[in-house]
């Protein structure tokens, strides 16, 4: 009977301590499972931080996109202005042959070549980023504006206004 009492109080005594050892196992489980969510919060919010950064930065670059189409746009216009320019029809419906006027007429024609290109070359840096001069801000008549690309080297310029 004594070693029946010794068995069961040993049998309860290890449910006991097993228990015990089991809920202390669930209790650093529950600890480390804690650490974890804590890091996935974390690991989630910096997601949300470079969601949003990609956001900001896709909605830069569309902007930036779209002011390059239309800066793009402007210079075909000028451009095809340009072409205009050289293919002018006379008064006797025959288009201008730039060869013949400068053969005629050179100094003309090296002056308003000249002028022409620094125009052009002016254009270029504007449209690469340099600033506007005071003057190039403030033409509003025919005779003070670029005639190579008014529209972004004089601002202020409406044309047919004057």
């Amino acid at each position: 009977m004594l070693y029946l009492k010794l068995i069961v109080l040993g049998v309860g005594l290890s449910a006991i301590g097993g228990g015990y050892l089991y809920v202390k196992n669930l209790q650093r489980t529950v600890d480390v499972l804690k650490e974890n969510n804590v890091k996935l919060e974390q690991s989630v919010a910096t997601q949300q931080a470079v969601i949003e950064q990609q956001k900001r930065d896709t909605e830069a670059i569309v902007s930036a996109m779209k002011e390059q189409s239309e800066l793009n746009n402007k210079l075909n216009a000028s451009i095809q202005d340009l072409e205009n320019k050289f293919t002018k029809v006379n008064a006797s419906g025959q288009k201008r042959d730039i060869g013949n006027l400068a053969a005629s007429k050179p100094r003309p024609m090296e002056r308003a070549i000249n002028r022409g290109t620094k125009n052009a070359l002016r254009c270029m840096e504007i449209a690469m980023g340099a600033p506007l001069t005071e003057k190039e801000q403030n033409a509003i008549k025919k005779s003070e504006i670029n005639p190579e690309c008014p529209d972004i080297a004089n601002p202020a310029y409406v044309p047919y206004a004057n």
